[in-house]
């Protein structure tokens, strides 16, 4: 899926120039404001991930028994 968003994000972006270049700066708008939620979608979906391994790892920490220091 992280692909996905990133070539999607690349194709508004290109199609953006491309409008820009027939003088139609509201579909060139449009396009790059996709592009833009695109990248956005791609970085919270990574974020999203990362934080789910951090708990993963703290949920692992937080089940081993602590021992005990005996003197």
């Amino acid at each position: 899926m992280k692909h996905f968003w990133t070539i999607l994000a690349g194709v508004a972006g290109m199609l953006a120039v491309f409008f820009v270049f027939r003088d139609d700066y509201e579909k060139a708008f449009v396009a790059a404001a996709s592009g833009a939620v695109c990248w956005f979608l791609n970085y919270r979906q990574q974020l999203r991930a990362r934080v789910r391994e951090r708990d993963e790892e703290q949920q692992i920490e937080d089940e081993e028994p602590d021992e005990e220091v005996r003197s």
